[in-house]
């Protein structure tokens, strides 16, 4: 396997997207897409087709958008399943279907209730008829690294004989070690007839800390294709981060044979932050690679190193993942042009229509701050992305009253863009903020409950951008909304806003459903954590 490529699976969309607080509507989803085709992923697992006619949508969206990778639908090993991927990614210049099913007894018996002849003929009869539906078909063993490796070798020659072009090795429970995972994959590759002509891959959980550490092992015994998600997101502890696994693929190219891969290691950095910025979800700073800490230097000695020789400490550099050196610091006597070039630097093609309202708002944001950082930049693209070109209700003005001696009031003026006309309601509550979400709910006439409320600074001065994240529900399910100003309590009606827009126009982008009863709940009483839909399958 001396010089070959890595081919990398991302299965951010599918897997990743399963994580609670990770949900995505069909935009989000598509603008992560065409990201991880910049970055270089080899196939994107765009979603799980029969799960719900969005995610259905959102396949076939994908598959018709993106124009080199491949994208896969994942269906278990029956017909409806294979017939509703193979119809979502019919569009696809490269589709794939990706088919599993569960090996392990323990699977077989108390989740399948079938035995392991049963298991053998589904197999054979399953991968057959997808590839009937497709050229490019995917078989995974679910709960390989639990199954009997006898058995598992039988299944995987059964998956081969029927016509799969790649095999998958899931870990799907985290439970293997790295001796035994190589020891795993090195044995199918050996013992199994025909496997030359396929691809085997590694699929790994990260449940004991070993992901990243299964899923080398597998390359170092053979494996050709990794499935991974940016910053290793997914069901319960997550997967195999793409962005570890790749800078370890690239930074320890000699230790792996000389593996190559298509990953662009300068678009990571900014797939992380995208990542972070669609679901609301922050990068912990120790995270490796794309951390805030990961090339941080504190200590006295480090920093005596690096200045002397960035390699006394850091065996990559922050260039090799995409990190800038400098920011380019815009501010309210900077032109349009420079704004335009620093978003299209920062990976931002938008249309005129849309730069003319973020560089008006990029000028209202400089008058009130110093300077406007590129995190800055960031955030005020991303809310007003949330906020929407065809929103229905839009901050017309506000004024709040409060204090530790009064009851706090707001007075709230909001704009219906529908009508043209303008309502304004007052509201008393005990905090400024709840009582100007108070007026917001008397105007607009629908009641919404406040599942989440994430409030968090932009920048670390005192001049900050103050960014709120909520999640709004009513009986129709939940919505993400996203507000950033420096005044907070504007940033919070305007968050609110945002998720009560996305509420009203609907059209299948809630997060999650049932989430509201009719008996509201209080702003108070309803910091719960975001919903992202039942978990619905895994490798």
């Amino acid at each position: 396997m001396e010089g070959s490529t890595i081919l990398f699976f991302d299965t951010t969309l599918r897997d990743g997207e399963q994580a609670p607080g990770y949900g995505m509507n069909r935009a989000e989803k598509l603008r992560l897409a065409l990201q991880l085709e910049t970055l270089g992923v080899d196939i994107i697992e765009a979603g799980f087709p029969i799960a719900s006619e969005g995610d259905f949508e959102s396949v076939r969206e994908i598959a018709a958008t993106l124009k080199h990778t491949v994208v896969a639908g994942l269906a278990r090993a029956v017909k409806a399943d294979i017939d509703s991927a193979a119809e979502a990614v019919r569009a696809a210049s490269r589709p794939r279907i990706h088919t599993f099913l569960a090996t392990s007894d323990i699977h077989l018996k108390y989740k399948l209730r079938m035995s392991r002849d049963d298991c053998l003929e589904q197999t054979r009869r399953m991968v057959a008829y997808a590839r009937g539906k497709c050229e490019d078909v995917e078989f995974s063993a679910e709960d390989a690294s639990r199954t009997d490796p006898d058995f598992l070798c039988r299944v995987v020659e059964a998956a081969v004989a029927a016509g799969a072009t790649t095999v998958n090795i899931p870990d799907t429970v985290g439970y293997a070690t790295p001796d035994e995972f190589r020891a795993l994959v090195e044995s199918v590759l050996t013992r199994v007839p025909g496997m030359d002509g396929v691809v085997l891959s590694v699929h790994c959980h990260d449940d004991l800390g070993m992901a990243v550490a299964n899923t080398l092992a597998g390359v170092g015994a053979g494996a050709r294709q990794v499935e991974c998600t940016v910053c290793g997101i997914g069901e319960r502890a997550g997967n195999a981060a793409l962005e570890e696994v790749a800078m370890a693929l690239a930074t320890r190219r000699a230790h792996f044979n000389g593996a190559t891969h298509n990953i662009r290691t300068t678009e990571i950095t900014k797939t992380a932050r995208l990542l972070s910025d669609i679901t609301g979800v922050k990068v912990p700073p120790s995270k490796a690679v794309v951390g805030r800490n990961a090339f941080a230097h504190e200590a006295g000695i480090h920093q005596h190193g690096v200045l002397a020789n960035a390699l006394t400490y850091e065996i990559m550099t922050p260039a090799s993942v995409g990190l800038q050196e400098a920011e380019l610091v815009l501010g309210r006597h900077s032109g349009r042009h420079a704004f335009e070039r620093r978003l299209a630097e920062l990976g931002f093609k938008l249309p005129p229509k849309r730069l003319d309202g973020l560089f008006a708002e990029f000028k209202n944001v400089a008058d009130r701050k110093k300077t406007v950082t590129d995190r800055d930049l960031i955030a005020i693209v991303g809310s007003t992305a949330a906020a929407g070109e065809s929103a229905t209700w839009r901050l017309s003005s506000f004024v709040v009253n409060s204090g530790n001696a009064i009851t706090s009031t707001a007075c709230v003026e909001l704009l219906n863009a529908a009508t043209g006309k303008t309502a304004r309601e007052v509201a008393m509550a005990t905090g400024p903020i709840y009582a100007a979400i108070k007026a917001v709910e008397k105007i607009i006439r629908h009641p919404f409950s406040l599942e989440d409320y994430q409030l968090s600074a932009v920048t670390e001065h005192r001049d900050a951008l103050g960014e709120v994240r909520v999640v709004v529900a009513d009986e129709s399910g939940m919505y993400r909304g996203r507000g950033v100003s420096t005044d907070i309590i504007e940033a919070s009606i305007l968050a609110c806003l945002s998720g009560i827009n996305a509420m009203l126009e609907s059209g299948g982008t809630a997060l999650g459903t049932g989430a509201a009863s009719n008996a509201q709940r209080t702003f108070e009483n309803d910091m719960l954590a975001p919903h992202s839909g039942d978990a619905v399958a895994g490798n």
